[in-house]
């Protein structure tokens, strides 16, 4: 990674948009002007696979390690490639701008990818469709039927499928390919224009010398194409069901720790194989993204398995992953492995050991610091070492605003002021607080959009261990003026990171 670099951590789905979500539209490409205007020269994003309310929006759960998200596709990207007409877009529902109602907006997209389906088989395909289905058949094939065989089931889980279909028996996809084909025709369409439109943004962003952090989760969802496809690589049993899943012991987020419940990877068998379907994921992320952040690093290394029958994640125990011989695979086929490792909780020497040996930069996130070892906290800037990415927050912890107010002891705040040399009104504190880290050692820093704006605790992201209400904040328009890029670029150049 070059040094001393800044960036914003604002994903999709919170851009400003009249479709009630963020989308790779017309704002999405203001936003990459906001950033070369403030001299930023990182964007992170949360993942772009496709998400479902079943899982609460989260897109940390999919159906798919591979396929994008289909709202995230920009109506008036289609009306500019003729397939959605103007009127398509002239009567919209009320969608509030605050925050994305889910439930709306799949209601109304759906609407209107219909119709831009029905345009395009009105039309030859062009080469470029056929070029895309060849060269992603790996994933988008067996995610095009799993999501008709999903509608078809009524959205049973894949598990709970006739045992033909569950099973994958030849004969029993080539039937359900012929008789599904229509809606089979229908995802592959959605993925390709996923395609082009991401495509297209990202060439902006380079235009304008901004690269993209990308976020790889470490686990892929049961009820996805990856584990119906590939029921090998996981630990199920007989009955194709899962008989230990993932998750986290007790730790600063939960005293129960957090039960994920995602199928565990059999890491005997991906090394026997030399790890083809991680392989082909890295790659896939790897042409989407100029750098990659992978969620949950330390389940690399060690990860915490948890029976199924538990309903929290404090029976589980530790279990060790052939980490050198994964990564030394991986450097092989990607020399420079362009990954950041969210080493966040608690990391063991071993996960230290595996990100000093492969150069991987950690994340440091500063409002874990103030606490009563301060002096000695790894997450205090004066601790810092270089090869790290550091954070006002994420995507799981309130906006510094809110944390101070919300969250933080009289201690923690006393703590803070301590550090700062003085006391700091509430209203200039985020600003004082990415000034430290912007002077900071790291090579690198990132802020989440709501802390450079200086926003509270109603614009929090996500409450992890919670399933209602995440992942609906949504940027207002207006707010990202010529002013606040001035703050930026002026402390961007200041400290050297420009």
């Amino acid at each position: 990674m070059p040094r001393r670099r800044s960036g914003l951590l604002l994903h999709l789905t919170s851009l400003p948009s009249p479709f009630g979500i963020g989308d790779m539209g017309p704002q999405a490409y203001q936003f990459v002007d906001f950033l070369a205007e403030g001299k930023q020269t990182l964007w992170q994003i949360l993942p772009l696979n496709p998400t479902d309310m079943i899982h609460g929006n989260s897109p940390y759960t999919s159906r798919s390690a591979f396929a994008g998200n289909p709202l995230l596709i920009s109506p008036e990207r289609l009306l500019q490639d003729d397939l959605l007409l103007k009127s398509d877009l002239e009567s919209q529902p009320p969608f509030p701008t605050s925050k994305v109602d889910y439930r709306a907006v799949h209601q109304y997209k759906e609407g209107l990818w219909e119709r831009a389906y029905a345009r395009f088989q009105g039309k030859n395909a062009p080469p470029e469709y056929e070029q895309f289905c060849a060269e992603q058949s790996g994933w988008v094939d067996d995610f095009a039927l799993f999501m008709a065989l999903k509608l078809k089931f009524s959205g049973k889980l894949w598990g709970d499928w006739p045992s033909e279909l569950r099973d994958r028996q030849p004969a029993a996809l080539k039937e359900a390919q012929e008789e599904l084909s229509p809606r089979i025709g229908r995802e592959k369409f959605l993925q390709y224009v996923f395609s082009r439109q991401w495509s297209s943004l990202r060439k902006y962003c380079h235009e304008k010398g901004i690269q993209i952090i990308g976020d790889i989760p470490i686990y892929v969802d049961y009820d996805s194409a990856d584990v119906w496809g590939h029921p090998e690589l996981f630990k199920l049993d007989e009955d194709r069901k899962p008989y230990v899943v993932s998750g986290v012991p007790p730790d600063y987020f939960s005293q129960t720790g957090q039960r994920w419940g995602n199928p565990i990877y059999r890491w005997d068998v991906l090394q026997e194989k030399r790890y083809p379907w991680w392989t082909q994921r890295i790659a896939h992320n790897l042409a989407l993204f100029d750098l990659a952040r992978i969620d949950h690093f330390r389940g690399l290394v060690a990860y915490w398995e948890v029976p199924a029958t538990e309903t929290t994640a404090i029976n589980g125990k530790w279990v060790e992953a052939p980490a050198l011989d994964f990564f030394n695979h991986l450097q092989k086929e990607f020399p420079g492995l362009p990954v950041i490792a969210e080493d966040l909780g608690l990391i063991t020497p071993d996960v230290r050991e595996v990100m000093d040996h492969f150069h991987f930069p950690g994340m440091k996130v500063l409002l874990f610091a103030f606490g009563p070892d301060l002096p000695t906290s790894p997450y205090i800037p004066h601790n810092f070492s270089r090869n790290f990415v550091a954070y006002t927050g994420t995507h799981d912890n309130n906006p510094l605003k809110g944390w101070f107010e919300k969250e933080a002891s009289p201690d923690d705040q006393k703590g803070l002021f301590r550090y700062l040399g003085r006391d700091v009104p509430l209203g200039e504190l985020p600003q004082e607080l990415i000034r430290l880290l912007m002077m900071s050692v790291a090579d690198t820093v990132i802020f989440p959009m709501q802390d450079v704006l200086g926003l509270g605790a109603e614009a929090r992201m996500n409450h992890p261990s919670t399933r209602e209400g995440n992942w609906e904040w949504r940027l207002a328009s207006g707010l990202l003026t010529p002013q606040v890029a001035a703050k930026l670029r002026e402390m961007t150049e200041i400290y050297g990171r420009g």
